[in-house]
C-alpha cells in the first residue's frame, strides 16, 4: 500500500493554522471593504491562451498547464504524441493542453474587465482572495499553492489611486503588527535606463536581470547581462544606476543626474515624488524609492510597489504596480490600471517568526457538554441550542464514555469549560459548570446559564 503524501510544494492547514490565517484574511478584506473595493471571484483555471505571454518567458514556464480531457482514446493518444514534439519545441499545445491553472489573480482579471468592460461602472474597484498555482521550486516562502489578495483600480489614470493603495498597505500592516518597508519605483525609471544603455528594446532582459538583485548579487547580475549580450559599457552604467545610496531625495538625485536626457526618466521622477509626497509619517511603513525595484513582470508601465517585513529574512510580502494597457491583450485598449497583492502565506510566516498574532485568535470551542446518558443528552442539545443562539460555541459529547475519556479529550482541544447534566441535575433542572483552566466549579440553574461570561 503507497503511503500517503502531498505534492511537492503544497500543505495541509489544521485549526490553529486556519483560524491564524483566517485572521489574516479578514483583516485585509475589512482594509479592502473600508477603501470601496468590491469582491470578485474567478475560476481555478483559465484557457492557456489567457495567461501564456503575460508573464515573460521565465514566468510562462511556472504556469501549471492541464492536460485535456479523453487522451486515454487511443485516437487521442496518437494524435498527443505528435503533437507532443511540437509542445517541446515551443510551436503548439494544441492536442495535449489547452488549460492552466491561474498563475496570479491580474490576468483573470484582466480577463473579467475585457469581457464585461460594458457593464462596468468605471473606474471600477474589485478586490479578489483565491489561491494561484506556480510551478516553482519549493523553500521557504514560496509554494506551488498559495493565497493572494488582491485590490485593483480599473479605468483611472489617476496617481491618487496609487496613493490610496499605498495607504492601504500601511493600515493593513499597521493592523497586522508587522513593520515593514513599502518600496516603489517606477517602470519609466527601468525604460529610461534601457534607453539610456542604448537598448531600448532589451528593456525586460535588464528588469529580469535586476529583478534578481537581491537574491544574487550585483556581481551575478553584471555577469548575466553580460552573459545577454550586453556591452562592457552597458554594464557599467546599469552598475551605477545601482549605485543609487541615501534617503529618498538622494537616491532620486542620483538617478535623475544619471537619467537626464531621457522624458521618460523625468515622468518617473514625477510619479515617484508625487507618491512620496502622500507617504506620510509612519515608522512601521516607511516608503522608500528603490530604482533596483523591478517586478520582473511584462504588464507593468509604471509605479511599482514592494513589501518586505524589516528585521525578517523573508522575500517580499506584497507587491504590484500600474498596467496601463493590460486589457489591451485581450482585443480592448484604453482601460488603465493598477493593483497591489498580499502574500498570505508569507505574512504567515512573518507573524509566526514575530508572534504577534493575537490572543483571541485561537478561540474554538468555549464549552463542552459530557456525555452523561440518553435522557441527559437530550435535555444537553435543547441547553445547547440556547447557548448557541447568545454566540456561545458549544459542543457535545457524542458518546456516553468514562469520564476521564470526556476530559482528556476536552483537554486535547483546549476547551475552557465542561457542563455536566447527570440525574441529579436533571431532577433539579441545574448544571454543574468546571471550568477546565482552574479546576474549579458550581452549580447553576439551567435558565442562567445564558447570562454567564464562558470567554476563554
Amino acid at each position: 500500500m503507497t503511503k500517503p503524501s502531498l505534492p511537492q510544494g503544497t500543505r495541509d492547514f489544521n485549526a490553529e493554522t486556519v483560524r491564524k490565517r483566517t485572521h489574516i484574511l479578514q483583516t485585509i478584506r475589512e482594509v479592502f471593504e473600508l477603501f470601496g473595493f468590491e469582491p470578485l471571484e474567478t475560476p481555478a483555471m483559465e484557457n492557456l491562451d489567457t495567461l501564456m505571454g503575460k508573464y515573460g518567458d521565465e514566468g510562462d514556464q511556472l504556469i501549471f498547464k492541464i492536460l485535456n480531457n479523453g487522451l486515454h482514446h487511443p485516437a487521442k493518444q496518437q494524435q498527443a504524441t505528435e503533437d507532443f514534439a511540437m509542445v517541446v519545441s515551443g510551436r503548439s499545445h494544441s492536442g495535449i493542453t489547452e488549460r492552466a491553472l491561474r498563475y496570479d489573480l491580474t490576468i483573470p482579471f484582466a480577463r473579467y474587465v475585457a469581457m464585461n468592460h460594458g457593464q462596468l461602472a468605471l473606474p471600477f474597484r474589485r478586490y479578489q482572495v483565491q489561491p494561484v498555482w506556480r510551478a516553482d521550486r519549493p523553500q521557504r516562502g514560496r509554494y506551488r499553492e498559495f493565497y493572494q489578495c488582491d485590490a485593483d483600480v480599473v479605468g483611472s489614470y489617476s496617481l491618487l489611486n496609487e496613493v490610496e493603495l499605498m495607504r492601504m498597505y500601511q493600515l493593513v500592516f499597521k493592523r497586522l503588527n508587522i513593520p515593514v518597508e513599502i518600496r516603489i519605483n517606477s517602470r519609466k525609471m527601468l525604460a529610461a535606463l534601457a534607453e539610456t544603455c542604448g537598448a531600448p528594446d532589451r528593456l525586460t532582459d535588464i528588469t529580469v536581470a535586476i529583478d534578481k538583485l537581491d537574491k544574487a548579487g550585483s556581481e551575478k547580475v553584471k555577469d548575466e547581462l553580460s552573459q545577454k549580450g550586453f556591452s562592457a559599457s552597458q554594464v557599467a552604467l546599469i552598475d551605477r544606476y545601482f549605485e543609487a545610496a541615501g534617503d529618498n531625495t538622494t537616491r532620486l538625485s542620483h538617478i535623475k543626474s544619471l537619467l537626464q536626457k531621457s522624458d521618460a526618466a523625468e515622468k518617473g521622477a514625477a510619479e515617484i515624488e508625487y507618491l512620496l509626497s502622500y507617504a506620510g509619517d509612519q515608522p512601521s511603513a516607511p516608503v522608500l524609492f528603490d530604482p533596483t525595484l523591478a517586478r520582473g513582470l511584462n504588464y507593468y508601465t509604471g509605479i511599482i510597489f514592494e513589501v518586505k517585513a524589516t528585521g525578517i529574512q523573508m522575500g517580499s510580502i506584497g507587491g504590484g504596480g500600474r498596467y496601463d494597457d493590460l486589457t489591451g491583450s485581450f482585443g480592448v485598449k484604453g482601460i488603465p490600471g493598477v493593483g497591489i497583492s498580499f502574500g498570505v502565506d508569507r505574512i504567515y510566516d512573518v507573524m509566526e517568526e514575530l508572534d504577534v498574532f493575537p490572543a483571541g485568535v485561537q478561540a474554538g470551542t468555549q464549552l463542552i457538554f459530557f456525555n452523561m446518558g440518553e435522557e441527559e443528552s437530550r435535555l444537553a442539545v435543547s441547553v445547547a441550542g440556547m447557548l448557541r443562539e447568545k454566540g456561545v460555541r458549544a459542543e457535545i459529547y457524542p458518546d456516553k464514555s468514562k469520564l476521564d475519556k470526556q476530559f482528556k479529550y476536552a483537554d486535547r482541544k483546549g476547551i475552557g469549560y465542561a457542563l455536566i447534566i447527570g440525574d441529579q441535575e436533571l431532577a433539579n433542572g441545574t448544571c454543574t459548570v468546571k471550568n477546565l483552566r482552574t479546576g474549579s466549579q458550581e452549580t447553576v440553574p439551567l435558565e442562567n446559564l445564558t447570562t454567564m461570561n464562558f470567554a476563554l
